[in-house]
């Protein structure tokens, strides 16, 4: 069974846009601002394994694959246990960066399945971790 998500928000970082794209396009160092990020191994030049977990107690095993590294967007492809993208569009306010995240995925195997009855306590989840992205960047790139 295969369900799909769509997620999107907007946030502003007192960051100016190149130190926010770089934290962004740092995945090797994840673990050490955004909490449910756990683990993250380089597999080549614009590729990474990534284990995620936040508030429920399942991870995932992800592969990224860098779409675009560049201002104003920042994409990944995501293959494993989910499927799809994940973008942020960056651009420069008074106050520092906004960034406008997007991402499609799809789901399948045992929590595509979950999806069916579960999928506002997912939603909720994954709201836990970009919760945790919000504040673990803008504390990230505040300090560097």
């Amino acid at each position: 069974m295969r369900r799909s998500y769509s997620f999107a928000s907007s946030w502003e970082v007192a960051a100016p846009v190149d130190a926010v794209a770089t934290a962004l396009t740092d995945l090797e160092h994840y673990p050490q601002w955004w909490p449910q990020v756990r683990a993250v191994a380089k597999l080549g030049p614009d590729t990474a394994w990534v284990r995620c977990r936040s508030a429920l107690p399942y991870t995932l095993d992800l592969v990224l694959d860098a779409v675009t590294r560049l201002p104003p967007v920042v994409e990944v492809r995501i293959s494993g246990d989910l499927e799809g993208y994940a973008r942020f569009a960056l651009a420069a306010t008074t106050g520092g960066t906004r960034l406008d995240f997007q991402q499609e995925v799809v789901v399948s195997g045992v929590l595509g399945a979950l999806s069916g009855i579960a999928r506002p306590v997912m939603t909720w989840n994954h709201d836990r971790m970009m919760a945790g992205c919000r504040e673990g960047l803008a504390r990230h790139v505040l300090a560097g």
